[in-house]
């Protein structure tokens, strides 16, 4: 379980392919977290086991992506040299500054519109029914960030949302430098889906 509080900006060193697996390698740059093999860390919003960490010429983390999880994300398509968003599992001193995050993506939303005067506003089509869980001023992850719905519309194509990006989230995590037609991990609250599924439950009995 994670928080959605991004710790730390992680650069792609290396990406290699092995049977039954891609090894994806990760500087982590200033981030002092030691985790143990077999540890769970959130990278852009997915729940990844570390497989292998090393110490020289610099700190790096990797983990073993099986086809599923390339399947279900869009880590399949990230390149060397991009940042990706860190954190590692809460533990039950953890303070919960974000919402409860399972790291178990749920689609790829994609960007649909950007507008950076006054605020920084990302607008995101969200994947097949998530719509369902979408409420202004609710919580959703992007990218393994835990964000607040600004608004939800229902349009053509689906349901569409707006999340505000503050500078302190823009300095700590990747969003930034998305842009129009990228997508990204999203996970809907798992409370709501929790909500949903009772209710879809109680209707059938």
């Amino acid at each position: 379980m994670f928080t959605g509080l991004v710790q730390a900006l992680g650069t792609i060193r290396a990406i290699e392919a092995r049977p039954g697996a891609t090894r994806l390698v990760v500087s982590l740059g200033g981030w002092d977290h030691h985790p143990d093999l077999g540890a769970s860390i959130s990278v852009n919003g997915c729940c990844l086991t570390v497989a292998a960490a090393e110490g020289a010429p610099e700190p790096t983390l990797a983990f073993d992506m099986i086809p599923q999880t390339l399947a279900v994300t869009a880590l399949g398509r990230v390149a060397v040299g991009d940042r990706v968003n860190l954190e590692h599992a809460a533990t039950p001193n953890t303070f919960l500054g974000g919402h409860v995050v399972l790291g178990h993506v749920d689609g790829l939303a994609e960007v649909v519109g950007l507008s950076t005067a006054g605020e920084w506003r990302v607008r995101l089509l969200l994947p097949g029914d998530l719509g369902r869980y979408a409420v202004d001023k609710g919580s959703i992850t992007l990218d393994g960030v835990s964000l607040t719905i600004a608004r939800v519309e229902e349009t053509a194509r689906g349901t569409v949302i707006d999340v505000c990006l503050i500078p302190e989230t823009l300095a700590r995590t990747n969003l930034g430098a998305r842009t129009v037609g990228d997508v990204v991990h999203v996970e809907a609250d798992y409370l709501a889906k929790l909500v949903a599924r009772q209710l879809e439950w109680l209707k059938n009995r």
